[in-house]
């Protein structure tokens, strides 16, 4: 995949660490995540799909049938999966952060945490037609208030963080990425442990 011009040095300074995208449901990973992966002739990977392709079962199936502990399991094995792929974006799903071993796993990428104010992910929520199976109760809004007051902490763990407002595009949040890669990371080529080829 060709990567942008302006942007081939900092691609030799990841030398192929995959960016891992974290964050609530509703900020955005999946569309950043393209755009990302476009501009810096990576693979875009949405975590959740490649479960759903592993599992054979759309995630509210597999929330039903295994439970949310069940789940996480094999969200946590897609993980360790994706981990041995090299110069990945990778849109995670939004509980990703709850279990340590998927920290360990992300660490030997780079993870980005997009940021967005509740107001503004239910606002997007509301207009996404996708089944939200941590959202199906009476209260929308105080559910996710309460996962974000649980989930908050484990975010600011990420490598870097990306504040979003109501106004700025996909293509917008990935520059302030990039941005915030070319100014984050050292100069040399990070050293990262030997992994498998790209997906």
């Amino acid at each position: 995949m060709n990567c942008a011009p302006q942007y081939r040095p900092l691609r030799r300074r990841l030398a192929g660490a995959n960016l891992y995208l974290v964050g609530m449901m509703g900020c955005g990973k999946s569309s950043t995540g393209k755009v990302l992966a476009r501009k810096l002739g990576y693979r875009w990977l949405d975590a959740d799909q490649v479960l759903e392709t592993a599992a054979g079962h759309p995630i509210p199936a597999l929330f039903a049938q295994e439970g949310e502990e069940g789940f996480r399991e094999m969200e946590t094995d897609v993980l360790r999966q994706i981990g041995q792929w090299h110069s990945c974006v990778v849109s995670t799903g939004g509980g990703v952060v709850i279990r340590p071993a998927n920290w360990g796993i992300m660490r030997q990428g780079v993870v980005v945490w997009l940021a967005a104010a509740a107001d503004l992910l239910l606002k997007r929520l509301r207009q996404d037609p996708a089944p939200r199976p941590l959202l199906q109760c009476s209260d929308p809004a105080r559910r996710l208030e309460d996962l974000l007051a649980v989930r908050e902490p484990l975010y600011a763990q990420a490598d870097m963080r990306i504040v979003q407002t109501g106004t700025m595009t996909s293509e917008a949040v990935a520059a302030a990425v990039l941005t915030s890669l070319a100014t984050s990371l050292p100069p040399g080529p990070r050293e990262i442990p030997p992994r498998g080829g790209s997906p």
